[in-house]
């Protein structure tokens, strides 16, 4: 019996690499069969115009480094959307120094800012106002658009304005202000009354 079964061992060593290579190729099978599926590589999704964050009843001051009022914004409601990084706010109210320590200030039904404030957009029943100065008197813009650059002392709008100084007054189809260039350019059909010099 052992030189049967010896015989017979000798026949199954032969054939033992070759089952071993199929029962392992059985299993490499079964385990890519079963094994969960790689997720498919997506694009980060693009961020959604959504706020992140929202302010009521609020006012933000930002000072010179003197401690000087520098800025402040108050509104009804601000809302924050992180994908512009702007705020837009609700029947805001802004005042801010110039470089020549003149106060000038904003009103709007709505404004939109960057994330600085260096630029700002007004709509609906927008007025930006320079206070007057010795040898220069009160200046006013009014519109349903006007932006502005507080930082630079610049307004601009490309929709019909209203300009009051002083005791004149001006209408246009659009114009540009650069308060530090001193240099005021109506455009389209542009009227005005001059108040009388004195």
């Amino acid at each position: 019996m052992t030189a049967a079964l010896r015989r017979a061992w000798d026949r199954l060593s032969l054939y033992l690499p070759v089952l071993l290579m199929g029962l392992l190729a059985l299993a490499t099978w079964w385990l890519v069969r079963n094994a969960p599926q790689p997720q498919e590589q997506r694009a980060p999704a693009a961020p959604r115009h959504e706020p992140d964050y929202q302010m009521n009843g609020f006012s933000v001051r930002s000072f010179a480094a003197d401690g000087r009022l520098q800025s402040e914004v108050q509104g009804q409601t601000a809302r924050h959307y992180p994908d512009t990084d702007t705020l837009e706010i609700d029947q805001v109210r802004i005042r801010s120094a110039g470089q020549a320590g003149r106060a000038v200030q904003a009103t709007a039904d709505r404004a939109l800012s960057n994330a600085d404030g260096s630029e700002v957009q007004l709509f609906g029943n927008a007025v930006v106002v320079r206070e007057a100065a010795p040898g220069q008197p009160r200046l006013e813009f009014r519109g349903e658009f006007l932006h502005a650059w507080p930082n630079e002392e610049r307004v601009r709008s490309h929709l019909p304005v209203t300009l009051i100084r002083g005791g004149s007054r001006f209408t246009a189809e659009s114009m540009e202000y650069d308060n530090l260039a001193q240099v005021l350019q109506l455009r389209g059909h542009v009227r005005g009354v001059l108040a009388p010099g004195r």
